[in-house]
């Protein structure tokens, strides 16, 4: 079964990847950090700032989720 994004979490993504910084405020945090505890069936916590490795690797996911299209 392919998993695609509610139409609101495609739009709310699309916005996130339409911003060029490097860096990611503490709202994009939590919206990553929401986002893909729903689509990954996890419980909802935000990484460590510390080291980028795990919000690369969700976003990296999400990027693949939102590239199918919404439901």
């Amino acid at each position: 079964m392919e998993i695609k994004m509610t139409k609101i979490h495609w739009d709310k993504w699309e916005e996130f990847r339409s911003n060029n910084s490097n860096t990611m405020s503490a709202d994009e945090q939590e919206l990553l950090a929401r986002i893909h505890s729903i689509y990954f069936k996890h419980s909802y916590y935000i990484p460590c700032s510390c080291s980028p490795k795990t919000f690369n690797t969700w976003i990296d996911q999400l990027n693949t989720i939102h590239d199918k299209g919404h439901s």
